[in-house]
């Protein structure tokens, strides 16, 4: 019998929905306070995640979950690559 092999889950802080990883964009703060987007999902720290989807974005920037969650203050330059981030997987026209 093959084992499946089991896919990484993680929760959106804003949706509060479980998700594989690989569907989700983690935001890390590292030791020295640093805040920034990780796309390979391996970097140390505190790590918090978020749906590619750029009404969570949003709604996570307005609600400022983020500096709650990793308990730091998130730069506006963060969403911006965010929102880029959540751009490439539907291509948004402005």
């Amino acid at each position: 019998m093959v084992k499946k092999k089991k896919i990484p889950q993680r929760k959106c802080v804003v949706t509060n929905e479980m998700k594989p990883k690989k569907e989700l964009i983690r935001i890390v703060r590292n030791k020295e306070g640093e805040v920034f987007v990780d796309p390979t999902g391996k970097k140390n720290g505190r790590g918090a995640y978020l749906s590619r989807d750029m009404d969570v974005i949003i709604k996570a920037e307005k609600s400022g979950i983020l500096n709650r969650q990793l308990d730091a203050e998130v730069d506006a330059s963060i969403y911006e690559d965010l929102k880029q981030l959540a751009g490439e997987g539907s291509k948004n026209e402005k």
